[in-house]
């Protein structure tokens, strides 16, 4: 007996959350992880934050993301990546003319909005 492969097609509604900086959209959310879409405006970047309960992974997917790692910056492109430690200082930047787009992974045990401590904000968040 030959196993079937099978294609189930589901719609789904994803809710895009706008922001000052641009907007995410938050994909598939489960137990330990959530997957988000995020899109930076031209000029535009994140808060300079950190999380105590999740550690992030982020893939650059469009444009030139300008990455803040503690105390390093670097752009990354395309197909690029990188990992975020829980408590790691970090930000998303966009310094060019086009939009950035990322998908960002979330792993640890609370993946709540709260789980977020702002140490620098261009939009007067805190």
């Amino acid at each position: 007996m030959t196993p079937q492969s099978t294609t189930q097609q589901r719609t789904e509604t994803v809710e895009r959350t706008m922001r000052p900086w641009g907007w995410y959209e938050t994909v598939s959310e489960v137990t330990g992880n959530k997957i988000k879409r995020i899109q930076v405006a031209p000029g535009q970047q994140l808060s300079l934050q950190k999380h105590s309960q999740r550690a992030e992974h982020w893939v650059v997917t469009k444009g030139t993301a300008r990455i803040t790692l503690g105390d390093k910056e670097f752009d990354l492109t395309p197909g690029q990546h990188c990992d975020i430690a829980i408590g790691q200082v970090h930000r998303l930047a966009n310094q060019s003319d086009e939009t950035v787009e990322i998908v960002e992974v979330q792993f640890g045990s609370y993946l709540g909005e709260d789980d977020i401590v702002r140490l620098e904000d261009n939009y007067g968040r805190v």
